[in-house]
């Protein structure tokens, strides 16, 4: 199922825990509305990554690494939060 309102709750109920890129980098994220913004080493990266942006990518999932979906804003982080057994669960 790749329903992007389903999988979006998914992200705001871990919004705050720690999830990691395909190399290793820590990050979090909020969700403050249809966007989340994410946070690496204490700092806010300064960009906003949309509802939208993540229902595009999902139509990738399961995608192999982030250069599989390089055409979506923060591939890295959109990845690394799409492919996260806490949100992809078991489907896909």
């Amino acid at each position: 199922m790749n329903d992007i309102e389903v999988v979006w709750r998914r992200g705001e109920r871990n919004a705050g825990q720690t999830f990691k890129t395909i190399t290793g980098l820590e990050f979090t994220f909020q969700v403050p509305g249809r966007f989340l913004r994410v946070t690496r080493d204490g700092r806010e990266i300064n960009r906003s990554l949309s509802q939208t942006n993540f229902a595009e990518a999902l139509r990738s999932m399961p995608a192999g690494s982030p250069s599989d979906i390089k055409n979506r804003q923060g591939s890295a982080y959109t990845w690394a939060i799409l492919m996260d057994p806490r949100i992809r669960q078991s489907d896909w």
